[in-house]
């Protein structure tokens, strides 16, 4: 059974999920991550190798782009495939 340990949805312009964006990608880069919503706070510390997916879905009128980040929690970090933004 999955468990929501922290979630957060706010309507936001492109330039500034663009920022929180690069915020998430130098602290992941640094290998902790800590996201705060009010008074909500969940630091992740994500091993060397992580699954990485991509998604792009229509439901309707309404197209979403799901970045998603999954590991293991005893992972060791062996090394996966390749990915690149075009």
């Amino acid at each position: 059974m999955e468990e929501v340990l922290f979630e957060s949805e706010t309507e936001e312009s492109r330039a500034a999920v663009a920022d929180y964006l690069r915020s998430v990608a130098d602290r992941l880069d640094d290998g902790a991550v800590t996201l705060r919503s009010g008074d909500e706070e969940l630091t992740v510390n994500p091993p060397e190798t992580v699954e990485f997916e991509v998604k792009v879905e229509r439901e309707g009128a309404e197209t979403s782009l799901e970045l998603e980040l999954e590991w293991a929690e005893d992972a060791s970090g062996a090394s996966g495939g390749g990915f690149e933004v075009a």
